[in-house]
């Protein structure tokens, strides 16, 4: 995003979408295998998450996900086995681009929060990575 340092970990950037704005305010487009390097295959979204909780916690083994703030702002902290690394989300018109065997947090949900998640595979349990220890020992350790 501007003004941020720029996201070293591997595979993970900053997706800009094309807004139109007029008077009456903005639309902002998302197009699967456009917009995202993938075509969509499931959306799902957070909100209402307490104050002080955190969300993910988790690598996915096959899926590439892409993150957008929709409203408020909330930190997504990523990490490779070797490096963390904390970016703030923001703007609606912003999405980032998490990789397939990428773990990610979530964390410091501001008030109103609502995080939208475009995924390229349908929902698999056995494609997570939900122990982290795990998740180090498969893509090599730090």
């Amino acid at each position: 995003m501007p003004g941020s340092p720029p996201i070293s970990i591997p595979g993970c950037r900053i997706l800009e979408f094309p807004v139109v704005k007029d008077h009456r305010g903005n639309l902002t487009v998302v197009e699967g295998g456009r917009c995202l390097p993938f075509d969509i295959a499931r959306v799902f979204y957070l909100d209402v998450v307490p104050a002080g909780a955190s969300r993910a916690g988790h690598a996915n083994r096959e899926t590439d996900q892409v993150l957008v703030a929709l409203s408020g702002s909330f930190e997504v902290i990523l990490d490779d086995g070797k490096e963390r690394q904390r970016v703030t989300l923001s703007r609606s018109s912003h999405g980032l681009l998490i990789p397939r065997r990428i773990w990610r947090e979530l964390e410091g949900f501001s008030s109103g929060a609502v995080c939208l998640v475009f995924a390229s595979r349908p929902y698999d349990p056995a494609d997570y990575y939900r122990d982290y220890e795990e998740y180090v020992r498969a893509v090599g350790s730090r």
